[in-house]
């Protein structure tokens, strides 16, 4: 059975995405830590991120980094965060948010039903960082 997140890589489900390649892609997450909070998860489903092939774990944390210098110059927060704990969807993703404070890494402070507009601004604010950046052959269109 396909999980949520292969049900929005096929498009079944929307999703605001900010990054596609053959190995992953990048999405706005729906109960985001903060404005930005992308979602990146490999095509490929694998439970547990110790599972993965060893190359698509350093794509993973490649195309992370990547999307947290377009969140940095976006938002210029005092830290960009990065987490995988993996306990919502039983496909490997990596969470990578602008953060304020400590407070802001702690699943429990996720907002929920954000307002649509502002999920926009947000994914097209990376895209256009992440086109700045030369990744523009990665990045969808909106």
């Amino acid at each position: 059975m396909s999980t949520v997140f292969t049900k929005i890589i096929e498009g079944e489900i929307p999703g605001r995405f900010v990054w596609q390649d053959e190995r992953c892609v990048g999405f706005l997450s729906i109960d985001p830590l903060a404005q930005g909070h992308t979602l990146v998860v490999p095509r490929e489903e694998h439970d547990h991120w110790v599972d993965l092939p060893e190359d698509l774990a350093a794509h993973l944390m490649v195309v992370s980094q990547r999307i947290g210098r377009a969140i940095d110059a976006v938002w210029r927060p005092a830290r960009v965060g990065q987490m995988i704990q993996g306990f919502e969807v039983p496909h490997t993703h990596v969470h990578v948010w602008p953060a304020e404070t400590v407070e802001q890494f702690q699943f429990v402070n996720v907002l929920r039903d954000p307002d649509p507009a502002w999920m926009d601004e947000a994914a097209e604010r990376i895209r256009a960082a992440l086109v700045e950046a030369g990744h523009g052959s990665a990045v969808p269109q909106a």
